[in-house]
């Protein structure tokens, strides 16, 4: 994530991109953006606002070498040649053009601005912003005509909410420059990111944290929920948030022996983990540091709700792992030939 509090915008440009499955084509402009106060004070914080709470980066990619890579390129030749930022601009709108390989793929407004005083892992650096804008929003425009007011309705940039977006910082590691994306319209998410992009996540903590945390919501909704119930499936999941919360090493064979308490769920475990990595094309670190950032983004997605054909609800705690098996009791009813829940308590909230 980054700090925008010393952030600006020196070089500003709008475009706009087409689409060659309908006929739709680029339009470029051939200055930059001249803003006034008001202008500038609402688009700074729109640009860079998504930015603030992205936890995971990026790094350029391509199959033969990453130095082919256009967008990486034309980043570099804009942190180069200051005055070259107008042409470049447009090279990047060109190659947009290109990945626009579907008739579903929206044109819309290009954005591209170069940012100084960017914050990030507590280096101050610039970066380059490439933004599309897909939908425009409604919105009454008021009018006087003659001695009344009168109303129309005009489209414009909702000021809320940015479409797709990429910040490429001027830094890099041993892996290569950095780059942060967001995208809120997710029908399209391989355009954005693996063709235009052409990215690939960090190979750092917060990829094997993530990883791992999918790998273990995926097997407790596939092979926990299926064999063992909802209150199986939750529990784990709690467990599993509650021992990254503990440890700041994650290891595997560590894991296994302090969420599992029987072999044949490690079997399971590790069995799901070998078509996990197959399925998904990752490779699940043995050991690895835990990133507490991703750890908390990621618990507030998992669902430990349980739901019954009753239109009944049992909502478990995923900070109280133990809860479940100590105050949850699940039976059946020979009886009524329905299974049940008793749930113990010394208090109602």
């Amino acid at each position: 994530m980054i700090s925008r509090k010393n952030a600006s915008i020196s070089q500003f440009i709008i475009h706009k991109v087409g689409n060659k499955f309908n006929s739709t084509k680029n339009a470029f402009s051939e200055s930059t953006v001249d803003f006034d106060e008001a202008s500038y004070d609402l688009m700074l914080p729109f640009l860079l606002r998504p930015f603030g709470s992205v936890v995971q980066s990026y790094r350029f990619s391509h199959h033969a070498d990453v130095r082919l890579n256009e967008i990486n390129n034309y980043a570099e030749q804009i942190f180069d040649e200051y005055d070259e930022f107008v042409e470049t601009s447009k090279n990047i709108v060109k190659h947009l053009f290109e990945q626009s390989n579907s008739a579903q793929i929206k044109t819309g407004d290009v954005l591209i601005a170069l940012f100084e005083g960017i914050t990030f892992n507590e280096i101050t650096t610039s970066a380059l912003g490439i933004f599309k804008i897909e939908n425009k929003s409604n919105f009454f425009q008021t009018y006087l005509e003659g001695s009344s007011y009168d109303v129309i309705v005009q489209k414009g940039i909702n000021s809320k909410k940015l479409d797709k977006g990429c910040l490429i910082l001027n830094q890099t590691d041993g892996e290569g420059r950095i780059v942060l994306s967001a995208d809120n319209n997710n029908y399209d998410a391989l355009y954005w990111t693996n063709h235009f992009l052409n990215v690939k996540f960090a190979d750092d903590a917060n990829q094997h944290t993530q990883n791992y945390l999918e790998l273990c919501k995926d097997f407790s909704d596939e092979v926990l929920k299926t064999s063992y119930g909802e209150q199986e499936r939750s529990t784990f999941l709690a467990k599993t948030v509650d021992f990254f919360k503990d440890n700041e090493v994650v290891n595997v064979e560590r894991f296994k022996d302090e969420i599992f308490e029987e072999d044949k769920h490690k079997d399971l475990f590790e069995d799901y983990k070998k078509r996990f990595e197959e399925d998904q094309d990752v490779f699940i670190r043995n050991q690895f540091d835990v990133s507490d950032a991703v750890v908390k983004k990621e618990k507030k997605k998992l669902k430990t709700e349980i739901k019954l054909d009753t239109h009944i609800q049992i909502k478990l705690d995923i900070e109280a792992p133990d809860a479940s098996t100590e105050y949850l009791e699940r039976g059946y009813d020979e009886e009524k030939k329905m299974h049940y829940y008793k749930v113990f308590f010394n208090a109602e909230d």
